[in-house]
């Protein structure tokens, strides 16, 4: 369990990087729209890659001790990309569309990118060993 944590602890960190990167982009380039569309989508994502993480961690702990588990809470999960689709089409004059879906997706890439990085560290061998 304690490589599960670190990994989670990872996956937050990359996760505030690439949000400290998308404030500075909104306060230092014209693209105000686009990068305030990333925010939002990077915040309800981290949010949901945390419930994300904490359901795992309590599904992790309910197996070890044989008991049945609740489900991932794909729905509240679902119900924040709503509340970003929504906020995003009551205000498009601030928030782009397509850039709060990408803020979205950003923890899954993050979770992708941090799968290959951490792989190749643990299995890095010369052929024929």
């Amino acid at each position: 369990m304690k490589n599960y944590t670190y990994m989670a602890n990872r996956q937050r960190k990359y996760m505030l990087y690439f949000l400290a990167l998308s404030v500075v982009g909104w306060g230092f380039t014209d693209y105000e729209s686009v990068f305030l569309g990333l925010i939002l989508g990077q915040v309800v994502g981290f949010y949901n890659l945390f419930i994300l993480q904490k359901k795992i961690d309590t599904v992790g702990e309910k197996a070890a001790t044989n008991q049945t588990a609740k489900s991932f809470g794909t729905l509240s999960r679902f119900a924040g990309a709503a509340l970003v689709v929504v906020i995003v089409m009551r205000f498009p004059e601030y928030f782009h569309l397509i850039a709060a879906v990408i803020g979205l997706m950003t923890p899954y890439m993050v979770i992708m990118i941090d799968f290959i990085f951490h792989h190749k560290e643990t299995t890095t061998t010369k052929r024929g060993e």
